[in-house]
């Protein structure tokens, strides 16, 4: 397993992974991304990826991330030839991993990965530090949280 991608490269194996009835929009990608982040730190010990995640008004967010597919809007998120993307990317244990995280969160909405992650420590704790968009979900309290449940 590599030490840690760009949160960009995760990113990109999600929409990848993704098929067209999943419908992966912007606010579901950013919600993977924190579960797949959370997890790998219960269960490795490390991030998988260095871009910081923040708590915003619709939970959990990457903001490097969110501003690559704003473009798309609210629509499903797609490839396309500036994103630049190869499945040799992410090496074969990383790759076993996110499908996991994609068969324990890919099958809810985005809205209720948004409700969940409402309900859950680090977001709350981040939010609770002022309701702007800088709050960052630290290390730590991902690390503890998610250390008490399991993918």
């Amino acid at each position: 397993m590599a030490d840690t991608y760009s949160a960009s490269t995760i990113a990109k194996w999600f929409v990848a992974w993704a098929d067209d009835e999943d419908a992966l929009t912007n606010m579901k990608l950013q919600k993977l991304l924190y579960y797949a982040q959370g997890h790998h730190l219960a269960r490795y010990g490390r991030p998988l990826f260095d871009d910081e995640i923040q708590a915003w008004s619709h939970g959990p967010v990457v903001p490097s991330v969110y501003r690559q597919f704003k473009r798309f809007g609210a629509a499903p998120l797609e490839l396309r030839d500036e994103d630049a993307f190869s499945w040799d990317d992410v090496d074969s244990e990383t790759a076993d991993y996110l499908g996991q995280v994609w068969n324990s969160y890919g099958g809810f909405t985005a809205a209720r990965l948004r409700n969940m992650s409402h309900d859950e420590g680090p977001w709350i704790a981040a939010w609770g530090q002022g309701d702007s968009r800088d709050s960052e979900i630290g290390l730590a309290s991902m690390t503890s949280f998610f250390e008490s449940i399991t993918v």
